[in-house]
Order: structure tokens, then C-alpha cells, then sequence
């Protein structure tokens, strides 16, 4: 049987992961005179069917990058039989439900090939996964694994929507993953109207820290903040992503887009989702700027739950066990609103999510 010939990785980099490159696979060559290798690591990028996996360091090679394809039989979903008298074999294979059957952020198990090329063979259990609802519904894997989510808008120019925020904590919270809010472009505006923008989500527990390239404001806490973690930058374009990874680690010459003076809207800078490894330890994943998100099936209870501060309010049953905590007299929760313990705005946010979700509507 002919094997896959070993070769020692070269100095592959992040430089070198154009997306032409990327798309320029390299040959496999085989050969029949060593044994084949296997190696663990973290898919980097995924573009046109191929990954760029950052291996883990073993006892005889460095961490390395390698091109990998693949293995046929991980692009479907395989159901086999359930006989003990018949040997087992595939009864069914259908492609997956899930638009993306590896992401970047997955731990895979690769089989090592010539060039710095290899074959994945193992995806292994994602801890937690942020997906979104794609084409007709599908779910969307965006990353995996993640630690936390850097939910990032512009203190101004844009000016920040409180509404996409609450939707974008929400996708965090019901992916299981720990919201973390950057204020950016904070030399715009005074405390005030900081405070007026940002505040209530450090009121109700969520942790809040404002940035400014222009000042090298909050660069060093959000360093600490991201260190040893994977944690995912995302938000709608113009906030300034981009720009603020760059300075916390330069270098990445990630690219940046411009604000039109007029309109302030964003241009989509981002195309391809990435995992960047951090020199201080860590990993950030920078993620197509969106200008809407589409949340996956949610029902109140999702929501409700998604929405911290109702929690204590919840705690004891309302009059009614069916309430929707919109028209019903004796709602706990409504007279928690009333009487200013919870957020008019943030109640509202729930109240068009909620409908949002009942009525299959895009935000």
C-alpha cells in the first residue's frame, strides 16, 4: 500500500494565506517509504472547500500552518445500519443540515501530506458555536469554540444603534457565549452622552470598556482582556473592527474602510472570516461586517432568558401561566418596567424580537 510521504513543514505565514494562494492547492505526492503522520491544531480560515490550520507543537515540530483539504466522507451526514448479523456499511448520506461542516475556531485532526499540505480527518466536539440563520433558514456556522464575543460599536459617526446591540448580545447569549461590549471611538464624545449610549448595559451586569485608537484609550485593557482567550470581533461595518485589532497587535494589516461623511454608513471591508493567533497569547476572530443579523429560531423563552435583567422578575409566576408579558394584568415583569427596576427600552427590544421571531421577520 503506498503511503503519504512525510516532509518537514517550511516556513509557512500568515503573509503568505492570500486568498489566490489558498485557492492554488498544492499537490499531493506519494510515495511509499515512511509512515504516514498525523497532527492536531485550529482551522485559521476556510475559503473555496480549503483551510488553513495552525498545527500544535509536538515533541519534534514547531507550530505550524498547512493547507488542508477535506476528507470526503466529513462533508455529508452518514447513517449506517443497525444490524449486528450485517457488517456495518453507510445506508444513507445526505449533506448537512449546517452550511459550514467546519469552521473557523474547530479542533481537527489532520493527516500530514507533502508542501505543507495535509487531508483533515477528525473534527473534533465544539465547546460552544456561534451561528446565524443563512439562506432559507439554514443555520450558519460563523466560529466555534469561542471564550467571548466583542461586540463593537462606534461611540459616534456611527452613531451606535442601542436596538442591533440588544441583538447582537442576544445572538451571544443564546450561543452560550459571554458578551463583551467595546464602546470604540470614545475621544468623540463627552461622559454624558457616553453614559446616555452605554451605560444601562454596565447597569444590568454586562462589562463595558470604551476604546480609542486615535487616544490609545482602553488598548492595554482590552490586551488583558483578550489574552489566553478566542474571542470573535463582530458588530456592523464602520466601527472601526479592523482599525482597533490592528493596533493591538501591529502588523495584521487587516484592511480598514472609510465612513462616508454623509451618510455614515459603513463599507463592508471584511470578506472572509478569519482566526488571527495574538503574539501576546490568545486568538481574535474578525468577521464580515453585517449590517443585519438574523437570529436563529428563537422562542420567548429564548429570549426571555437572553435577556438578563428580567431574571429576577421571572423568578415567581405571573396571574397568568401562559402570560406573553405584554397585555396581561398582573405580569410580573410589567410592573417591574413600571415601576423603572427594567428598561422601557430594553422591555421594547425584547417585545420586537419576540414578534420578530413569532413572524420569521429579518432584522
Amino acid at each position: 500500500m503506498k503511503l503519504l510521504r512525510r516532509r518537514k513543514a517550511t516556513n509557512l505565514t500568515i503573509s503568505d494565506l492570500s486568498d489566490d494562494a489558498i485557492r492554488n492547492e498544492t499537490e499531493l505526492i506519494e510515495e511509499g517509504t515512511e509512515e504516514v503522520c498525523f497532527r492536531e491544531g485550529v482551522v485559521l480560515k476556510a475559503i473555496s472547500g480549503l483551510y488553513i490550520v495552525h498545527a500544535d507543537a509536538d515533541k519534534e515540530s514547531a507550530p505550524s500552518l498547512f493547507r488542508c483539504s477535506l476528507r470526503g466522507n466529513l462533508k455529508k451526514d452518514l447513517t449506517y445500519n443497525t444490524s449486528k448479523s450485517v457488517a456495518r456499511r453507510v445506508t444513507r448520506a445526505k449533506r448537512p443540515l449546517t452550511k459550514d461542516t467546519v469552521a473557523i475556531g474547530d479542533r481537527v485532526r489532520f493527516q500530514v501530506n507533502e508542501e505543507d499540505t495535509g487531508v483533515i480527518e477528525v473534527i473534533h466536539p465544539r465547546t460552544t458555536r456561534f451561528a446565524r440563520a443563512g439562506e432559507g433558514r439554514r443555520e450558519q456556522t460563523m466560529v466555534t469554540n469561542l471564550d467571548q464575543m466583542g461586540i463593537v460599536f462606534a461611540c459616534a459617526e456611527p452613531n451606535p444603534d442601542l436596538w442591533r446591540i440588544d441583538r447582537w448580545i442576544m445572538a451571544a447569549e443564546s450561543n452560550g457565549i459571554e458578551p463583551l461590549i467595546i464602546a470604540n471611538k470614545r475621544d468623540l464624545v463627552d461622559e454624558k452622552i457616553f453614559q446616555e449610549r452605554f451605560g444601562e448595559y454596565a447597569r444590568i451586569g454586562y462589562r463595558v470598556i470604551a476604546t480609542s485608537v486615535r487616544q490609545q484609550i482602553g488598548i492595554e485593557t482590552l490586551k488583558t482582556l483578550l489574552r489566553g482567550r478566542i474571542t470573535a470581533f463582530t458588530g456592523p461595518s464602520g466601527v472601526g473592527k479592523s482599525s482597533l485589532l490592528n493596533f493591538v497587535q501591529p502588523g495584521l494589516k487587516l484592511a480598514t474602510g472609510e465612513i462616508g461623511l454623509t451618510t455614515f454608513k459603513g463599507k463592508h471591508t471584511t470578506t472572509v472570516r478569519e482566526l488571527i493567533p495574538l503574539e501576546t497569547g490568545g486568538w481574535v476572530a474578525d468577521t464580515p461586517g453585517l449590517r443585519s443579523l438574523e437570529l436563529l429560531n428563537l422562542d420567548r423563552d429564548d429570549l426571555l432568558a437572553g435577556f438578563i435583567e428580567f431574571a429576577p422578575f421571572l423568578e415567581l409566576p405571573c396571574r397568568f401561566h401562559n402570560c406573553r408579558h405584554e397585555a396581561e394584568p398582573g405580569c410580573h415583569l410589567k410592573e417591574a418596567v413600571e415601576r423603572g427596576e427594567v428598561s422601557r427600552r430594553r422591555y421594547e427590544s425584547f417585545l420586537i424580537l419576540a414578534h420578530e421571531a413569532e413572524d420569521g421577520v429579518k432584522g
